[in-house]
C-alpha cells in the first residue's frame, strides 16, 4: 500500500516544476488556423514568455520566421492589433482580428512585448486573396546587429521648459555579423507617439566596421517644439528594426505660465489705458484759491453822504413860490403870447426886491407835495433841481407883435397876490 501511494504521489510533484521550465523556454506563439480572409479572426497562443508581461499582435507583411518583419512596423496592420498580458507562468491566448496589411505577403503574425526587456516571436500565416511577392534578396556583404540596449543622453534645459525642441542622443553598440566590412552605415531613427506610426529620419554614421567588430554608435534624435508626453524612439537599418527605446518627454510649463501671466497682464495694462484715457478726456473741476490774508494797514476814511438835494413840486397848480422846497426857476422864454381872459388889462410887472419869491395863485384845492426820491450827491457843491414847469402866466397886456413878451427875471420875483 505504501508503494502503491507513493506511485500515485510522483506525478503530482513533478507538475509543478512543469510551469517554470516552460517559462523559461524561448517565447513562441501558435495559430488556431494558418490561413483566413480579411474581416475574420485567427485565436494566436503564446508560450515561454515572461510572466505578467504586456505583449503586442500584429499580422505582418513581407516577414518570415527567420528574416523577422523586413520593413519593420510599417508593413503591419497597426490599427487591427491587439494587446494581451501573460499569465503568471508566461501563457496568453487571444483572438485578433484578421485584416490586410499594407505590404504584400509572405505574411507572419507578430508578438513583441511592450514593457520591459524586448522579446518577439513570429508565426507563418496567409492572408487570403491579398497579393504575394517574393522578399527583397538579402544583402551579401557586412551585417549589423545591436549588441546592447539603447539608451537616451542628455538632459532638457531652460529652453525646453519654455518649448524648445527637446532633443537626446541616441547610443546604442552594434557588431557586424556579416563576411564583408560595413562602411559609413546610414541608420534610421523613427519617433512615435503614442500608438501613431514612427516618423523617420536618416542619420549616417561615419566610420567603418570590419567583419566580427563592433563599435559605439550616437545618433541625435530630436522632436518638434512643445512636444511632451510618451514617445517611442525606433532605430533601423537596412530595412530591419534594430531597437526600440521609450522616451517620456515632460509637460513645458513654461508656456503654460506665460499663458497664465499674459490673462492677467494684458487685462490689468488695458485697463489702467482706459482708466488713463478716462481721466485725460474728463472735465476738470474749478479749483478755489485759497483767501489771501489781508495785510493790516491804515483805514482810507470814508466819505460822509453829502444830503440829497430836494427837487420842488412839478404839479401844475403849484406857483413856484408856493411850491415847498424853496424858489424855483424862472420858465424858459418862448415867442407864443399867452392868452388873456375877457375883461383884463395888461399891466407892467412892478419891480421887486431881489430875492422874493413871485407872487401865486391861490390853490383852489391845495394838494400836499409828494415827497421826491432821494437823488445822487451832485458833483458840485450846489445842488441842482430839475427845472419845474412853467406857472401859471398872470394877466398881463398882450406884447407889440414885433417883441416877443419878456419872461420875469430870476432876480426878479413876484409879490403874493399882485396882478
Amino acid at each position: 500500500m505504501l508503494f502503491l501511494f507513493l506511485a500515485l504521489l510522483v506525478p503530482f510533484l513533478s507538475l509543478p516544476a512543469a510551469g517554470p521550465a516552460a517559462a523559461a523556454g524561448k517565447p513562441a506563439v501558435t495559430l488556431s488556423t494558418a490561413q483566413a480572409g480579411a474581416g475574420g479572426s485567427v485565436t494566436v497562443n503564446g508560450s515561454g514568455w515572461r510572466p505578467r508581461t504586456l505583449v503586442m499582435l500584429l499580422i505582418c507583411g513581407q516577414a518570415t520566421p527567420a528574416r523577422g518583419v523586413v520593413g519593420g512596423t510599417n508593413s503591419c496592420a497597426n490599427a487591427d492589433g491587439r494587446a494581451v498580458t501573460t499569465d503568471a507562468d508566461g501563457r496568453f491566448s487571444r483572438p485578433l482580428p484578421v485584416a490586410e496589411p499594407p505590404a504584400p505577403c509572405p505574411c507572419v503574425v507578430h508578438a513583441a512585448t511592450a514593457t520591459g526587456a524586448k522579446a518577439q516571436a513570429d508565426a507563418v500565416f496567409q492572408v487570403a486573396g491579398h497579393p504575394v511577392r517574393p522578399l527583397p534578396a538579402a544583402t551579401t556583404g557586412g551585417r549589423l546587429s545591436v549588441l546592447t540596449d539603447t539608451r537616451l543622453e542628455g538632459s532638457g534645459g531652460l529652453l525646453t521648459w519654455f518649448g524648445a525642441p527637446p532633443s537626446r542622443t541616441l547610443v546604442f553598440t552594434v557588431g557586424n555579423v556579416g563576411t564583408g566590412p560595413v562602411e559609413n552605415p546610414v541608420f534610421r531613427v523613427g519617433t512615435a507617439h503614442g500608438v501613431f506610426a514612427p516618423q523617420w529620419d536618416e542619420r549616417q554614421w561615419h566610420g567603418t566596421i570590419r567583419p566580427g567588430g563592433k563599435a559605439r554608435v550616437e545618433l541625435p534624435v530630436e522632436l518638434a517644439a512643445g512636444a511632451h508626453g510618451d514617445y517611442t524612439v525606433s532605430l533601423e537599418y537596412g530595412g530591419k528594426v534594430l531597437a526600440e527605446q521609450p522616451w517620456g518627454v515632460g509637460r513645458p510649463w513654461g508656456v503654460t505660465l506665460f499663458w497664465i501671466l499674459l490673462c492677467l497682464v494684458v487685462p490689468a495694462a488695458l485697463f489702467r489705458i482706459g482708466m488713463a484715457v478716462v481721466d485725460r478726456v474728463r472735465p476738470r473741476p474749478a479749483v478755489r484759491r485759497p483767501a489771501r490774508a489781508r495785510r493790516p494797514g491804515r483805514r482810507r476814511p470814508v466819505p460822509e453822504p453829502e444830503p440829497a438835494a430836494l427837487s420842488h413840486a412839478t404839479l401844475p397848480w403849484f406857483t413856484p413860490d408856493g411850491a415847498p422846497g424853496g424858489t424855483a426857476l424862472p420858465p424858459a422864454p418862448h415867442d407864443d403870447p399867452p392868452t388873456l381872459p375877457t375883461g383884463f388889462t395888461a399891466q407892467a410887472p412892478s419891480p421887486t426886491p431881489t430875492g422874493s419869491a413871485p407872487p401865486s395863485a391861490p390853490a383852489a384845492f391845495p394838494t400836499p407835495a409828494r415827497p421826491a426820491p432821494p437823488t445822487a450827491p451832485a458833483a458840485s457843491a450846489t445842488p441842482v433841481s430839475p427845472a419845474p414847469p412853467p406857472p401859471a402866466a398872470p394877466p398881463v397886456s398882450p406884447p407889440p407883435p414885433t417883441h416877443p413878451t419878456s419872461s420875469p427875471s430870476p432876480t426878479t420875483p413876484h409879490r403874493k397876490g399882485s396882478t
